[in-house]
């Protein structure tokens, strides 16, 4: 069976966030509608995304790391949310293994977005229906586009490439070679979903937060801290301190 996902690389994800407006703009006039958006530039705003970025700080000083984790939904391939789907609106597709929503049949009653483990759905809030991510499924499939362009927006949008797009059980696709080279995991398999999307871990670099680092700007914070103080981030690693994944899922 075909399964359709992404692959992200959060080695290069430099939080740019144009995924995100890439994914509202064709998705606001494709098959999924429009998305609401009651207070874009409020004190308290609030809209509709299939795809959003959390960015948050990881380690001890000196040795810190900014992480841009970008989430959607994962496309599972044992999804919790269809079988809760009391009018079967939410369903997994045969040919390609996406999980979607058939508008005409939700009643907007959210069992979908609570069954997620993920939170990866959201309710329109002028529609009344749950969205969520399509993987572009009106792009990927669409002959009327060029073939370099029936690939998910926000992959296309990227501008460091850290999104890949593929069928995860060919093992000779771009995102199944890259799994199996880089280490590519699932995002919380212990509830046994089956992602089908998978990241890619950060690799060790020598940046400015390491004291190795050879240009100069770190040096006067590096000899302010006694070496037996610093805590290397494989340390932090081994010990749980420094958890991508537990730190993804608290935000």
């Amino acid at each position: 069976m075909t399964q359709m996902a992404l692959v992200i690389d959060l080695n290069v994800c430099v939080g740019c966030h144009a995924c995100v407006t890439s994914c509202k703009e064709w998705n606001t006039s494709g098959e999924a509608g429009s998305l609401a958006d009651f207070r874009p530039y409020d004190d308290d705003p609030s809209g509709t995304f299939f795809n959003r970025v959390q960015t948050f700080e990881a380690g001890e000083y000196p040795l810190t790391d900014t992480i841009h984790f970008p989430k959607s939904c994962l496309h599972c391939e044992d999804p919790p949310c269809v079988p809760v789907c009391p009018t079967g609106a939410s369903y997994k597709r045969e040919e390609d293994g996406l999980v979607l929503v058939d508008y005409d049949r939700c009643i907007g009653c959210k069992y979908c977005a609570w069954a997620c483990p993920y939170g990866a759905r959201e309710i329109d809030e002028e529609r009344k229906e749950m969205t969520k991510c399509t993987l572009c499924s009106d792009r990927i499939n669409n002959e009327a586009l060029p073939e370099r362009d029936r690939k998910p927006a926000c992959v296309l949008a990227c501008p460091t490439s850290a999104r890949l797009f593929g069928d995860i059980h060919d093992p000779d696709s771009i995102v199944s070679k890259a799994i199996r080279e880089r280490g590519g995991y699932q995002l919380m398999p212990e509830w046994n979903t089956r992602p089908a999307n998978h990241y890619l871990p950060r690799q060790k670099t020598g940046g400015c937060a390491s004291t190795s680092c050879s240009c100069g700007s770190n040096e006067a914070e590096a000899a302010a801290v006694p070496a037996s103080s610093v805590d290397p981030i494989e340390s932090q690693l081994e010990r749980g301190m420094l958890n991508l994944v537990s730190a993804a899922k608290r935000i």
